[in-house]
C-alpha cells in the first residue's frame, strides 16, 4: 500500500526518523481537501514516546477539521534545517513522512498533559503554559496522528 524509497541508500533509520520529529517544532499536515486537492498546512507537533503518536492542537473550527471528518487519512512532512560542509553549497537535508489516520482527543486531561508538553518545545515558563492552555482550553482541540507508515531520508541538493 505505502511506496518503499527507491534510493534506500538514502533512506534513514526509524530512530533517526523519530529523532527529527522529536527535535523540530513545525512540519506541514495534509488532508484530502475538496475535489479531491491535497490540502497542506504548518502546524506545532508533539512527537510522544510513550505512544509513537504525533499530536496537534486546533481551534474548534474550520476546514481542517471539516476535510478529517469527511477523511481522516493524512500525510505529515517534517525537515530539519540541514547544513552545509565549508566552502561548499549543497544542503544536507533529513526529512521524515508520516501517513496515518488523524483523531480528535476529547480527554481533558491527555489535552492538558500533551499540549503542556508540546508548550514546552518553545518555552519553559511553566506559569505561563498552563495560563494559556486553563484560558484556552474550551476553544482548543488536540488532533492525534497514529502512524501507519513513516519513511525518512537524507538528501544533498545539487
Amino acid at each position: 500500500m505505502f511506496r518503499e524509497l527507491i534510493r534506500k541508500n538514502k533512506q534513514l533509520p526509524e530512530e533517526e526518523c523519530i529523532a527529527i520529529l522529536k527535535q523540530e517544532k513545525r512540519g506541514i499536515l495534509s488532508v484530502n481537501g475538496d475535489d479531491g486537492y491535497p490540502y497542506g498546512m504548518p502546524l506545532n507537533h508533539y512527537y510522544n514516546e510513550e505512544d509513537g503518536r504525533i499530536y496537534f492542537h486546533s481551534g474548534r473550527g474550520g476546514y481542517k477539521l471539516e476535510m478529517l471528518e469527511k477523511d481522516s487519512k493524512a500525510s505529515f512532512c517534517v525537515h530539519d534545517e540541514g547544513y552545509r560542509i565549508p566552502g561548499k553549497w549543497p544542503l544536507h537535508i533529513r526529512s521524515v513522512i508520516v501517513f496515518g489516520k488523524v483523531r480528535i482527543v476529547d480527554d481533558p486531561e491527555t489535552v492538558i498533559d500533551i499540549t503542556t508538553k508540546l508548550s514546552h518545545k518553545f518555552t519553559q515558563d511553566n506559569a505561563y503554559i498552563e495560563r494559556e492552555i486553563r484560558g484556552s482550553l474550551q476553544r482548543t482541540v488536540l488532533l492525534e496522528l497514529t502512524p501507519e507508515y513513516m519513511t525518512g531520508k537524507a538528501v544533498v541538493e545539487s
